[in-house]
């Protein structure tokens, strides 16, 4: 149980309920510097508003999960279900790149404080076994393997901007200015 003291509030989202000693705030994920630290002005708090401070390893775990499951349901899956839909070969790269944007959205919406790269890395991860499958699976479109690393890439890239706006989501407009 932590040691009775002053509640720590936190400088990014004001919560004021962090039990001393705090590293990260309960509320936001963002870290609580020692009051002995210098104060950042107004300025320097708003600039450092968006910007992801490390990686957190069981958001990077999360976002894997939640890549996973939406790789394996959407690009899969539903072609086992509804059989009209045939996402062989480069048909399921053009379909990743939409289905990792949104795992990227979906983790930068449900995820305390920053997290842009724990999707991106997460989609990396996905992409490696999920291009492997869909080249292994090109019987009549037919795509150079060199063309899958590339639609890889942007689908990559299209995760990180689903985390951004994710983020920019959940931490809602920014702050106005006293001027």
């Amino acid at each position: 149980m932590a040691a009775p003291g002053k509640l720590v509030a936190c400088p990014s989202c004001g919560f004021a309920k962090n039990p001393p000693g705090s590293v990260r705030c309960g509320s936001c994920g963002a870290k609580i510097e020692a009051l002995g630290k210098g104060a950042r002005s107004r300025e320097e708090e708003l600039e450092r508003r968006y910007q992801q401070e490390g990686v957190s390893v069981q958001w990077l775990f999360i976002a894997i999960a939640v890549q996973g499951v939406l790789t394996a349901a959407l690009v899969f899956g539903l072609p086992r279900i509804v059989t009209l839909l045939d996402f062989e070969g480069g048909n399921g790269m053009i379909m990743c790149v939409p289905v990792w944007f949104l795992g990227g959205l979906l983790v930068g919406m449900i995820s305390p404080g920053r997290t842009f790269i724990e999707p991106m890395v997460a989609s990396f991860v996905i992409a490696i076994p999920t291009t492997f499958l869909l080249i292994q699976s090109q019987t009549v479109r037919t795509m150079p393997t060199f063309l899958y690393v590339v639609m890889s890439a942007i689908g990559v890239m299209f995760t990180l901007i689903g985390a951004y706006i994710g983020e920019r989501i959940q931490l809602g407009p920014p702050p106005k200015t006293a001027e």
